[in-house]
């Protein structure tokens, strides 16, 4: 997920209860939400390394366990020296901070695990992906449930209402300057609409004092909204595997094929389309499932033959490649296509994870792999 749902998630739950262990706990937690992602750090040395290691030991039970012991750690050791410096008392409590800490870190893998980029929770003893498909990477109905709680329970002070309006309106301004395509966000008119009725109606709630009235409640109500949404998610997904096999299967038989694995992706805004993917011994399929009245697949589909022997003599060439290898170690669905195979220029494989691109497609970062190889043998 985005970090502005990390960070959201961190602060809901510190405003359901923990802020009330110890003072900064409410800091705490965000920062504890978020620190998986310094893995970050990773981008300096390049998109690949940044691809072979993001989502990885910092994202693993063991290094969200390290980090959530070693956020409050540094928190209360800060806190610690400033009150000798200043000769005063402490104010901040370790295990309250630790079991924030604890709690919020494991929000992190959670919602990571919930989408389609998958997550590798068993570092370092297996590099496994695990996907949830069940919520986008960016979902604005996170923000509307997590964000409009946050901003009732944090926005008393003139600074923090100051922050929350500028937050919103940089949201919006995107929401609206950038160029938006159908395929990307469906119904823009009904989703803008929706989002500046969201808006006005958590600034009239402000103004009736909902903060105030309902405090700790408001954030409990909002993790329960996010339950009840990953609920029905579930259930989605569910029908939409169901449709999703049954056309794959119609797919392969068609052309003699025999289905290995398929999967069914959530899209953005829009939990009643599901991007399905389905690979064969012979190819790989990419289409749509609507849930819409009676739940069905498109009609219209992509089909990724798989390399025939001279193209894969091309592609063994990429073998030493350190970026094609760190790319398929990542890809789920990876398709490859040749360019040029007899040379005329020069011979490319191409890479692409069906996800998020296609071979010699638009290119998408770290989703796509061009590697030039020398002609095959049998060329020459």
């Amino acid at each position: 997920m985005d970090n502005l749902t990390h960070s959201l998630a961190g602060l809901v739950i510190a405003k359901a209860g923990l802020e009330r262990l110890s003072p900064g706990a409410a800091a705490v937690c965000v920062v504890a939400a978020n620190a998986p992602d310094f893995d970050l750090a990773f981008l300096l040395g390049g998109r690949w390394t940044y691809l072979h290691n993001h989502r990885g030991i910092t994202h693993s039970i063991l290094g969200v366990l390290i980090l959530a012991i070693l956020v409050p750690s540094i928190f209360y050791s800060v806190e610690f020296a400033w009150s000798r410096f200043r000769k005063r008392e402490r104010r901040f409590r370790y295990r309250g901070l630790l079991l924030a800490s604890l709690i919020a870190s494991a929000t992190h893998p959670l919602l990571d695990w919930t989408n389609n980029y998958g997550i590798r929770f068993l570092l370092p003893w297996s590099a496994k992906w695990f996907y949830g498909d069940l919520v986008f990477i960016v979902d604005p109905l996170l923000w509307f449930a997590l964000g409009g709680a946050s901003f009732l329970l944090a926005s008393r002070a003139r600074a923090q209402l100051i922050f929350w309006c500028a937050l919103g309106a940089i949201l919006t301004l995107a929401l609206f300057l950038l160029p938006q395509q159908r395929e990307v966000i469906p119904h823009v008119g009904l989703f803008r609409a929706v989002w500046v009725i969201s808006l006005a109606g958590f600034l009239a709630a402000r103004r009736a004092g909902w903060g105030q009235r309902f405090g700790q409640r408001l954030a409990l109500i909002a993790i329960a909204v996010v339950v009840g949404y990953w609920f029905a998610l579930a259930v989605a997904h569910q029908r939409a595997l169901g449709t999703a096999g049954r056309f794959a299967d119609g797919l392969a038989r068609s052309r003699n094929e025999t289905v290995i694995q398929f999967a069914a992706m959530p899209m953005l805004a829009d939990p009643f389309h599901w991007q399905c993917i389905s690979e064969t011994n012979r190819a790989t399929y990419r289409f749509k499932v609507s849930l819409l009245g009676s739940p069905q697949a498109s009609s219209e589909f992509e089909r990724f033959e798989e390399p025939n022997p001279r193209e894969l003599a091309a592609i063994a060439k990429t073998s030493g490649d350190d970026r094609a290898k760190v790319f398929l170690d990542f890809a789920r669905f990876p398709a490859t296509r040749v360019k040029d195979l007899d040379c005329i220029s020069q011979t490319v494989v191409q890479f692409a994870d069906l996800r998020y691109t296609e071979p010699g497609g638009a290119q998408r970062g770290t989703f796509s792999l061009d590697v030039p190889v020398a002609c095959p043998e049998v060329n020459r």
